[in-house]
């Protein structure tokens, strides 16, 4: 899995900084308990180096900032469309992909609402282009031209619904999108967020594969969220920085088809009995339901979902630029198990999926999840290919 350290200098030398604040952060850079965990010696000196000459800029002209940061000759141009871009998820997830540099064009569709969202997001100055689709009549112009496509429309889990109960309403919704997708950016990288994705990828799979445009390189169930949940709860109870946690997570994305293999975690914790181990890979099924209790039936986990899909889609931009080595895990269609889709560890490239990786060493507790969960994640691909086929 990917490092969240920093690897380069460009976030630093384009910042704009009041003189007062670029003191204060050399102050802080000065400290050697605080640099230690979070730079490396070198890019700490480049940092500082760089500050005193006053390549970071005082200056207050965004646009300038703007066209030295991201301009067209150094970044190529990508098209990043949200399907449901005016939901729970779907408008934290548009502010952030506004935010990210590797987006030229961001195309936000719902079936109401987005022209305010749109409006509201296209104030933020960043290199990206907004524009706000409404209605079925407008998903071609949203969708055309899109290198990324990210979908988390549909209905969020209220109390005492498990994500199957979402399944009626969401499965049509899908069918309907990707439909449209097969139609208008054939090519595109779909990432699919709509609950229950054990069954809406492969929806998804089977609606390309009727209108003759399935890749399957390019279709991704989006379990980011139980990676991120996971190194969360890990570094909590190992006592480690949640900056240099890795977790791998792979069978689904719903209850005990959630499966953190905390046997393979970095940095390696010693002070985790068997007893913190199961009560973290439960936790880590469970943390979807911890958020629907805690809003008390006035939402689910959106925010924490808007973050997990960002930073997916930004992994799946780096890899169509060909940035090197991008490693994430997503439900993807799979041969490393006898289930047709399987959630695990994936190469990111220019055409989508470059390699999916093995399970590796697994625990005796891990191998009794992984079985535990084929009979149930099964059950609901084949639930997904049957809605596909029948309707």
């Amino acid at each position: 899995m990917t490092s969240s350290r920093p690897s380069s200098l460009s976030f630093y030398s384009k910042l704009h900084l009041s003189a007062p604040f670029k003191s204060a952060l050399l102050f802080t850079l000065s400290s050697q308990t605080f640099c230690s965990k979070y730079f490396s010696t070198s890019m700490l000196r480049s940092i500082q180096s760089a500050l005193r000459r006053g390549e970071v800029s005082c200056s207050s002209s965004s646009s300038h900032l703007l066209r030295r940061s991201y301009s067209s000759e150094s970044t190529p141009e990508r098209k990043v469309a949200v399907l449901g871009a005016a939901g729970g998820i779907g408008q934290p997830l548009s502010l952030l992909m506004k935010l990210n540099p590797l987006v030229s064009k961001l195309a936000l569709y719902d079936i109401a609402g987005t022209p305010g969202v749109a409006a509201d997001v296209s104030h933020v100055n960043t290199r990206s282009e907004v524009a706000g689709y409404i209605g079925e009549e407008q998903l071609e112009q949203a969708l055309t031209g899109s290198d990324v496509v990210v979908i988390p429309a549909g209905v969020p889990r209220k109390p005492g619904m498990t994500r199957d109960d979402l399944f009626n309403i969401n499965a049509g919704i899908v069918k309907s999108l990707c439909t449209a997708i097969a139609k208008y950016c054939p090519n595109a990288v779909v990432n699919m967020i709509s609950n229950p994705v054990n069954s809406t990828v492969p929806i998804a799979a089977e609606v390309f594969k009727k209108a003759g445009t399935y890749d399957e390189t390019k279709l991704f169930g989006v379990t980011m969220l139980d990676v991120v949940r996971a190194k969360t709860f890990y570094a909590g109870k190992a006592k480690v920085n949640v900056a240099d946690v890795n977790v791998p997570v792979v069978g689904g994305h719903a209850g005990i088809t959630i499966l953190p293999l905390f046997s393979q975690a970095t940095p390696k914790a010693n002070n985790l009995s068997d007893e913190d181990i199961v009560a973290l890979t439960k936790r880590t099924q469970d943390g979807g339901t911890e958020v629907v209790e805690a809003k008390a039936g006035k939402g689910s986990a959106t925010l924490s979902m808007a973050y997990a899909g960002a930073l997916f889609a930004d992994a799946c931009l780096k890899g169509l630029n060909g940035v090197p080595d991008v490693v994430e895990c997503a439900f993807v269609q799979s041969s490393i198990t006898e289930l047709p889709f399987f959630a695990s560890k994936v190469k990111l490239g220019k055409n989508g999926v470059e390699e999916v990786y093995g399970l590796g060493l697994l625990s005796d507790y891990e191998k009794q999840g992984l079985e535990k969960l084929k009979p149930e994640l099964l059950s609901s691909i084949e639930k997904g290919i049957k809605f596909a086929k029948e309707n």
